[in-house]
């Protein structure tokens, strides 16, 4: 059966991230995902390697918390504890 599947933006953006990691298609992911999420899976882990743990929560954008002060980089930070290292 065919059929048209509209996404919120947040969840099109991290089905395209998944799809660019994996090297599958969305269209896959998508299937394996209703699949298991009705049942229709023996092992729904079946695709990780043992040593991956499933995630406990989906997807989510992180909104950053933190804002350096002006003038700093992450780069001048790093610099800075390598240069603690020497």
């Amino acid at each position: 059966m065919a059929m048209n599947l509209r996404l919120r933006p947040e969840a099109a953006a991290a089905l395209k991230a998944e799809s660019e990691r994996t090297g599958l298609s969305q269209q896959e992911i998508l299937r394996r995902a209703v699949d298991e999420h009705l049942g229709l899976r023996e092992n729904p882990v079946d695709t990780l390697p043992g040593w991956v743990s499933p995630p406990d929560r989906p997807y989510r954008p992180i909104t950053p918390t933190l804002r350096l002060p002006e003038g700093t980089t992450t780069e001048s930070i790093l610099d800075e504890l390598r240069a603690d290292r020497a």
